[in-house]
């Protein structure tokens, strides 16, 4: 879940609480086996007209994102050459563990819905995408500190 989403663990609750008030989703008690009843939410017509009016715009109007990475960059004339190609080191290390993360998070689990197998494809190719740029960026620092 962390891979598409930025909403902890903790934070769901919080939020269909926020749904509910809202009208867009209802919870009912349920009686479970062993232990108390839990609750489960289920959306509302209202949710279900919500939920495909936002899926819809989130797939056809790219929204710009704001990574901490560029503040860095832009930050990069006041670093000292050899701690901004450290960091970015740090920066590599870290993207090269959230790439295995998301390969074993793919792996051995096919067939997947095509949903499930999409956002996991974008990641990947997204996690690929910034490591070759990290590289490549890693390199042309190298370069102009070695020319300058």
């Amino acid at each position: 879940m962390r891979e598409w989403t930025e909403v902890g663990f903790s934070s769901i609750y919080y939020l269909l609480k926020k749904l509910q008030r809202e009208r867009l989703v209802e919870s009912t008690l349920e009686e479970a086996e062993r232990g108390p009843a839990r609750k489960v939410y289920r959306a509302t017509a209202a949710g279900r007209e919500a939920l495909l009016a936002g899926s819809l715009e989130a797939l056809s109007v790219p929204k710009r994102c704001y990574s901490p990475l560029l503040l860095g960059l832009a930050h990069l004339p006041a670093i000292p050459p050899a701690e901004a190609r450290a960091a970015l080191a740090q920066y590599r290390v870290a993207l090269v563990q959230r790439l295995q993360n998301v390969q074993e998070g793919w792996e051995g689990k096919r067939p997947l819905p095509y949903s499930v197998d999409a956002m996991l494809d974008h990641s990947l190719t997204m996690v690929q995408t910034e490591l070759r740029w990290v590289d490549g960026f890693m390199k042309r620092l190298e370069a102009e500190d070695v020319q300058g």
